[in-house]
């Protein structure tokens, strides 16, 4: 099965499930991930989210962008803390209709691909990757790097075996040496790094523009039927950034947020320690949903749509961007 089909056919149930109901209004449900440590976990375990809200906040954790949004679709998920844009990007452009609420995090240096090191290829011998096998997550912003760091360096997609495997998975992979290069994000690209080395880092990859960052997403129906209610949300986020902005607190959150993630407080300082997270100001301006995040959205899904990931791309994408209730 091709690349294509593969994701396509994931395209497919979602936009099959889309007639999936809604929880009550008395509760929601959030998915986020594991190892991926971030300041609204000590929010969540604190329970200041249920106390803003007034409702029972429910946590279920994914290891995907695109399952989110399967369970999105589904009614099983209200909000989705940190997807991925390329795996929004690939169901919004299948008619999904979701909304980018907040940018919940930018990570240019926390999501790459790593090539075995026995193979001892690095940037200026990227085309001795020909014939090679790849694990990538496919319709992620793993994915979306791994693209364009191979047009980058000119390496025919044809000439390579793509397998479809989450991150945890590629990294087994990589370290067994099944595979020659494996992508991902978080704790899996961490423990990537104990079998080999990236070809690019986040600095070089941000000056070829290639971005990193994820957004909290939700339908857009329930945005539209709970505005206050995603406020309230997305406000705990931005105080609960803030707080961490602030490394007095560091030492009362950490081990919190660690615990959260299912991570040691180094690993969690280690990985947090290259994530940025915008301010509610920062997040409102051209740079990001001011504009900038529409833009990015659109050369994401023409990358997607040149390598024959999806059918096509949608003309704009600003009506996937609702800033309405973070300016609240």
């Amino acid at each position: 099965m091709s690349i294509k089909t593969k994701l396509m056919s994931a395209v497919a149930g979602v936009a099959m499930l889309s007639g999936g109901q809604a929880m009550a209004a008395d509760e929601i449900t959030v998915a986020y991930f594991l190892e991926w440590p971030m300041p609204f976990q000590y929010a969540k375990e604190t329970g200041a989210y249920d106390e803003a809200m007034g409702v029972k906040v429910n946590w279920v954790s994914f290891d995907t962008g695109t399952a989110m949004s399967a369970a999105m679709a589904a009614g099983d998920v209200q909000l989705s803390v940190s997807q991925g844009v390329p795996p929004f990007v690939v169901a919004t452009s299948a008619g999904q209709d979701l909304q980018i609420v907040d940018v919940a995090v930018s990570y240019s240096e926390n999501d790459n691909c790593v090539v075995r090191s026995d193979l001892e290829i690095d940037k200026d011998s990227a085309g001795e990757l020909a014939g090679k096998k790849v694990a990538v997550p496919l319709g992620t912003a793993a994915h979306y790097g791994f693209l364009s760091q191979m047009a980058h360096f000119g390496v025919d997609l044809d000439s390579l075996e793509i397998v479809d495997m989450a991150p945890a998975e590629g990294e087994a992979a990589l370290s067994q040496g099944s595979i020659d290069m494996a992508c991902g994000w978080g704790g899996a690209l961490r423990r990537m790094m104990d079998s080999g080395n990236v070809l690019l880092t986040g600095d070089e990859k941000e000056e070829l523009g290639i971005l990193v960052f994820d957004v909290t997403s939700a339908p857009t129906s329930y945005v539209a039927e709970n505005s206050d209610l995603v406020a309230k949300f997305l406000a705990v986020t931005a105080e609960a950034n803030a707080k961490w902005a602030d490394e007095a607190n560091h030492a009362e959150m950490l081990p919190v947020i660690a615990k959260d993630a299912g991570m040691s407080e180094a690993d969690a300082m280690a990985t947090i320690s290259t994530f940025k997270f915008p301010t509610v100001e920062e997040q409102l301006s051209d740079k990001w949903l001011g504009g900038g995040a529409q833009t990015f959205m659109k050369g994401v899904a023409d990358v997607f749509v040149g390598a024959g990931s999806i059918d096509a791309a949608k003309a704009s994408y600003t009506d996937n961007v609702n800033t309405g209730p973070l300016s609240e």
